[in-house]
């Protein structure tokens, strides 16, 4: 999707922390994310500068490593496309979470 199209994508607006590592740089990196979709996301962190096109994985919580690339920077916020879709609601599902955690 072009960057037009995806104003339209209905996006969770909420805050947790995710790990995020830029392709060729060896930090992990804490970001909050205030909003996602099943294509990408917004981050925001003060320490990190982004650039369009960079190359990452973050870490979302109940899903695991997403690989994506900055599809926008202002500031210290910035804006992931993610490579393929992930389910936002398993993300922000506290119940996935203990699932996984707990042995059966």
């Amino acid at each position: 999707m072009s960057s037009v199209e995806t104003r339209n994508v209905t996006r969770d607006s909420l805050l947790l922390f995710a790990q995020l590592t830029f392709e060729g740089r060896s930090e992990a990196i804490r970001v909050k994310v205030r909003n996602l979709s099943a294509g990408g996301m917004m981050a925001e962190e003060s320490g990190v500068t982004a650039s369009r096109g960079d190359r990452l994985m973050i870490e979302l919580r109940n899903i695991g490593m997403v690989k994506g690339s900055v599809a926008w920077a202002q500031g210290n916020r910035f804006g992931v496309a993610f490579e393929n879709e992930i389910d936002p609601k398993i993300v922000r599902s506290e119940e996935h979470t203990s699932e996984l955690q707990s042995p059966r």
